[in-house]
């Protein structure tokens, strides 16, 4: 039996929460890189003890794995630099909220995997939210580059969500799928830093191994629901759902991080979750 439109979106919110909580793991770090590693590296481990209990994914989605990896890696990398140089109420909004609509234009362009207008409408609207609260709202500078950055990311991101869409369902075991991305991408990026950076490591995870075990749980939670509900839904609906991270993210920016929370962010919000209730009645 397959499982109910309630159950599969309910999931994804909650997979939501789980993504910003890492996020914010990243931004309170005082070394974000090795933050991101070390939160790759739990993830890594997880994946480890789960692979051997699961079916191996389909030959045919092996490409993709690779080229998830390669993006995965990218976009971990671009999240720890983000995070330096830009709020993660700023920061966070934009490179979330420009990747649906990417994946909605691609999907419509190039893959027989369209909305409905009643669904891209709430996409559209999701996006539009995301984006407000992204707006600066004051007139005080920012560091230069963290937009740029973010909206790099967003490339970075909607590139991946298609790519890992597509290869779920090719390799007949999302699951598996979604470990051995988690698994390669921790192993690679542990492997870049260590030449460098093997001691810092080290005693950055001695001291921070509870926030490290936090976000690599939250990481594998997260995407692995997100994964798994595109192999039920269409993806462009799914990737716009989850992006309700946003809300979780704007309230713990703002009550754990200090963030300032402006008029446009909160404003954005509030058009996001319209955007939310369109999509969730959309036939």
């Amino acid at each position: 039996m397959s499982p109910s439109v309630d159950l599969v979106y309910g999931a994804v919110l909650a997979s939501a929460l789980f993504h910003a909580a890492w996020n914010a793991l990243i931004k309170g770090s005082s070394d974000k890189l090795l933050s991101a590693i070390g939160i790759a590296g739990v993830a890594m481990l997880l994946a480890a003890l789960g692979l051997p209990w699961l079916p191996r994914p389909e030959p045919a989605s092996w490409p993709f794995l690779l080229a998830s990896l390669i993006l995965q890696v990218v976009y971990m990398q671009l999240v720890a630099r983000i995070y330096r140089v830009a709020d993660m109420s700023i920061g966070y909004p934009v490179m979330r909220g420009t990747a649906p609509m990417l994946v909605a234009m691609v999907s419509v362009l190039f893959l027989q995997d369209a909305p409905g207008p009643a669904a891209l409408a709430g996409v559209v609207t999701i996006c539009a939210g995301i984006l407000c609260i992204g707006l600066p709202g004051d007139a005080r500078p920012r560091k230069s580059g963290g937009l740029e950055l973010a909206l790099l990311n967003a490339v970075v991101i909607a590139g991946y969500t298609l790519v890992d869409g597509t290869g779920a369902r090719l390799s007949q075991a999302p699951a598996s799928y979604t470990l051995w991305i988690f698994l390669l991408r921790g192993a690679v990026m542990i492997g870049m830093v260590l030449p460098s950076r093997a001691s810092d490591l080290v005693r950055h995870f001695k001291d921070h191994w509870s926030a490290a075990v936090l976000g690599g749980c939250g990481t594998v939670i997260s995407y692995g629901v997100a994964l798994w509900a595109m192999t039920l839904a269409p993806i462009a609906i799914i990737a716009a759902l989850r992006e309700t991270s946003i809300l979780f993210g704007i309230v713990v920016s703002g009550l754990f991080l200090h963030e300032r929370l402006t008029p446009a962010r909160v404003a954005g919000a509030c058009i996001l979750v319209i955007g939310v209730i369109v999509l969730r009645l959309a036939p």
